[in-house]
């Protein structure tokens, strides 16, 4: 295969994502969406249509191969590695005030829509049904860890285990993994109709998330972003992906798992941190800023970063 096939199979997985995320930009300027749509279906993303794809993307799946232990360990030691990276070094050259902020932005990826996107893109239904089990992992520490980081910059907060843990197991995500997990391993039979009227619903999820993603960009608050918000950015997109990757490689994960891997890894910040953030009355500013970056520079980060494994045969 000549470099030029490459480069155009892998523009193939990432374009169709990213255009949808360009288009939620292009009709939040054109007024044709509002912050009450973006608000509302994102609300109906979140509470339904995907832990509707979530569940039926595992009762569909051949647990032996989705549930791969040793990748989602893997996943879950990379994220505490990238987490207390990104702290040290928030502490040597970030303000004290923002460092919270930052370690959030920097390890915290958007896997729920634009990693588990790709991962659709990429592998079809194994991407889908071994991405739904590792967002069960990222959503519990990506949640914890989060809190963790803000409170021990922000005055006046604590870590509060008991509402976190709440969040948790009230997570309409969790919830969906929790309940398809009985019907996949004892290969437990729904009715065809309702297969198929969930596959109309579920299949909401991606685009609508997608352009609700762009259309929350500011590409004005973009433009004011800070030397902390880039630095950041260039953490989450670039040197974290790089070196988890590098170190998946390492220890033995090559194909489908790696690609699997990079695409979680190189998931641009996600924009529950801006909610966080302001729950704590931090610096928004700069959580808005980490996020747009993060999502414009992924376009072009993940999309060679796939055409380099794949160059490398890696994946």
């Amino acid at each position: 295969m000549n470099l030029l096939e490459l480069f155009s199979r892998t523009l193939d997985v990432t374009l169709p994502v990213f255009a949808m995320v360009f288009v939620g930009i292009g009709l939040k300027r054109l007024q044709w969406i509002d912050s009450g749509f973006v608000s509302t279906a994102s609300a109906l993303v979140f509470k339904a249509t995907l832990p509707t794809l979530i569940f039926l993307s595992l009762i569909k799946a051949d647990l032996s191969v989705a549930l791969d232990i040793p990748l989602l360990l893997f996943f879950a030691a990379a994220t505490l590695g990238q987490f207390f990276l990104s702290w040290v070094w928030a502490c040597y050259r970030v303000p004290e005030a923002d460092r919270g902020i930052y370690v959030q932005g920097a390890f915290r990826g958007n896997c729920g829509i634009v990693g588990l996107a790709l991962a659709a893109g990429m592998y079809g239904s194994y991407g889908l049904s071994a991405g739904s089990l590792l967002l069960g992992v990222v959503i519990v520490m990506y949640n914890a860890l989060s809190v963790v980081a803000l409170a021990a910059y922000q005055p006046g907060q604590s870590t509060d285990w008991r509402n976190l843990l709440k969040h948790i197991v009230t997570n309409p995500l969790i919830i969906s993994v929790l309940a398809a997990l009985p019907f996949a391993a004892f290969s437990i039979p729904l009715p065809s109709w309702l297969i198929t009227s969930g596959d109309y619903f579920a299949s909401l999820t991606l685009p609508l998330a997608l352009i609700c993603v762009g259309a929350t960009l500011s590409v004005a608050t973009m433009r004011n972003g800070s030397q902390t918000a880039i630095s950041a950015s260039s953490m989450k997109m670039i040197i974290l992906p790089l070196l988890a990757t590098l170190a998946a490689w390492a220890v033995g994960f090559s194909g489908e798992q790696l690609g699997l891997l990079f695409l979680f890894f190189a998931s641009p910040t996600a924009a529950a941190s801006f909610v966080m953030v302001k729950a704590i009355n931090g610096n928004v500013a700069l959580a808005a800023n980490i996020i747009a970056i993060t999502t414009l520079m992924a376009s072009v980060t993940v999309t060679t970063g796939i055409f380099v494994l794949r160059l490398l045969g890696w994946i």
